[in-house]
């Protein structure tokens, strides 16, 4: 939202005042909404307000600081500028305590107010921009349909890709292979400021160091610059950062930390890192350069794995049990008590990749004959390499085991009788009131199946 569209309410109880203050913020790209008192801009202004508040504070009725108070319960982080007559220093103190945006004293000049409401306006913009983010992944959307899951440890990874989203410095991304740590990468470029500039990712063991060094420091055959400055304003993605020679690890620390290239070409680029859980032992075994290291780790994130994510595997595997059906037209198999309890008790070694595998499996294998989930694993173990040191199984109460079936057997119930309450009633032999206690426990909607 640009200031030509971003509003701006205008309180005051002098009409010359507020006319001219709306003429100023009109030329200045902004869209002024103008009141004469407090009351009928409590009225508009609420806590979703896209735009400033520029209130006098000297008003009858509801002075302009009890209307910053009354603001500040709708929503804390709404930009309020206060204007205050001559000796009135100390009502604008108190104002900034309270948490006013700032003041400008009578007589004010025009554009210093105008920078006042820009500055507030961008800082405007990125609450609502942040807020937006939040609510869309609470409504199931835009991450959520890629990092799905409703367990504690999803729900702090996708906090953290808010938080991190907007930050310039490099992040490390760590977790196990399999577990989704390049969507991560993607799902905070999309978040970012950087979203729609170059997404570029290099692999540092998949070619020679010198081919590695030339696409990163210098420009290649065709002219085209290097792989940090042809990013823009995006983000580049390393992996197996450790693969580097020692002195192409000091050469790209040194770069980074310079902020650009040795012509003085800056760098605009954010750098992501893709690490695995042993990313510490490379580091204290110098196959990872310590400098680099905290160069690259600025901020952290942390990708559970699959088997810390309780119910979210059935979730998922749901998810991809669907679409593999839906790819090759053929019907859904439903998975049984057993098979759900299998799925929980997996140690899921290779993560989402693996859960993705057996679902396609699942499903062909059963557009012949029933074949049960837990025959299935149990050829995958049998053909799997022993593990040296084998993944501990999450130890889950009996209770999730409960919960997670009592989801799994309402939704297939839905699924089959499409979204039919009555149906699914009597079906599951559940009173309606029962029925819909549960629904909303587990967050399951009916208009999902109808």
């Amino acid at each position: 939202m640009s200031e030509a569209t971003m509003p701006v309410a205008i309180i005051d109880d002098e009409e010359d005042m507020r006319a001219s203050i709306s003429q100023w913020m009109d030329l200045s790209g902004f869209r002024p909404q103008t009141y004469a008192d407090a009351v009928a801009a409590l009225d508009d202004v609420d806590e979703d307000f896209p735009g400033v508040v520029i209130t006098d504070v000297r008003m009858p009725g509801i002075d302009g600081l009890e209307l910053l108070a009354r603001l500040q319960k709708k929503d804390r982080t709404l930009p309020v500028i206060m204007i205050t007559g001559h000796g009135d220093v100390a009502m604008a103190v108190e104002a900034m305590r309270a948490g006013a945006y700032d003041f400008v004293e009578k007589p004010f000049d025009p554009e210093r107010l105008a920078d006042l409401a820009r500055r507030a306006a961008e800082a405007r913009r990125l609450t609502i921009d942040n807020r937006l983010l939040r609510r869309e992944l609470a409504d199931g959307t835009v991450l959520l349909r890629r990092i799905m899951g409703d367990s504690a440890p999803v729900a702090r990874l996708r906090d953290a890709i808010l938080d991190y989203a907007r930050a310039e410095a490099p992040v490390l991304i760590r977790g196990e292979r399999g577990s989704g740590r390049s969507l991560v990468a993607r799902a905070l470029h999309a978040a970012g400021p950087q979203a729609g500039q170059p997404f570029l990712t290099l692999n540092c063991a998949a070619e020679p160091p010198a081919h590695i060094e030339e696409r990163v420091f210098s420009k290649d055959r065709s002219g085209n610059p290097p792989l940090l400055i042809a990013a823009g304003g995006g983000m580049v993605v390393l992996e197996n950062v450790a693969a580097l020679p020692a002195r192409l690890q000091t050469r790209l620390g040194q770069t980074i930390t310079d902020g650009k290239m040795a012509d003085g070409t800056p760098i605009r680029a954010r750098i992501c890192t893709i690490a695995d859980e042993t990313v510490n032992d490379e580091v204290a075994d110098g196959s990872f350069s310590p400098s680099l290291f905290y160069v690259l780790s600025a901020l952290e994130i942390a990708v559970p794995p699959l088997r810390a994510c309780g119910q979210d595997i059935l979730k998922l595997f749901e998810h991809y049990v669907d679409r593999f059906a839906q790819d090759y037209g053929t019907p859904r198999p439903d998975v049984s008590a057993e098979d759900a309890a299998e799925l929980l008790a997996q140690p899921w070694p290779g993560n989402h990749r693996q859960l993705i595998n057996m679902a396609e499996r699942y499903v062909l294998r059963n557009r012949q004959s029933p074949h049960s989930l837990r025959a299935l694993l149990g050829e995958e173990a049998a053909d799997a390499p022993e593990e040296e040191n084998p993944v501990e199984i999450e130890k889950r109460p009996l209770k999730d085991h409960v919960e997670a079936f009592e989801r799994l057997q309402i939704e297939a119930a839905l699924r089959r009788h499409r979204g039919a309450i009555s149906a699914v009633m009597e079906e599951l032999a559940l009173p309606r009131r029962t029925l819909n206690e549960k629904m909303a426990k587990y967050g399951i909607s009916r208009a999902d199946f109808v």
